[in-house]
């Protein structure tokens, strides 16, 4: 990983979980702008906010039933400058099913 590049993390759940993203208010000059998942069907963002102290909440809900994978990622970007958002926190959702006996 070079310097400036998105902070990546992995998070393994079950079917049906649900997680409370909590990302800390920045030390830069950028500010949280959005949370976006790559496949919602596995782990679709909801309550997306951000709290007068900087800190961004939002909820991941998990497939129910089947497994899969999916990129939840958070971007950032400086007020008062031009142009989009990028990328500086990425979370792997892995949803992986109980196993089966039998």
């Amino acid at each position: 990983m070079s310097p400036g590049d998105a902070v990546v993390r992995r998070l393994c759940v079950r079917p049906g979980t649900v997680v409370s993203l909590v990302l800390k208010p920045r030390v830069d000059d950028k500010r949280w702008t959005a949370v976006g998942s790559s496949a919602p069907v596995f782990a679709l963002v909801s309550g997306w906010r951000v709290d007068p102290d900087g800190t961004a909440r939002a909820s991941l809900r998990c497939a129910g039933t089947r497994a899969g994978a999916a990129e939840v990622t958070a971007s950032a970007k400086a007020p008062d400058v031009a142009g989009a958002a990028r990328t500086v926190f990425t979370l792997h959702v892995s949803v992986v099913p109980y196993t089966t006996q039998g």
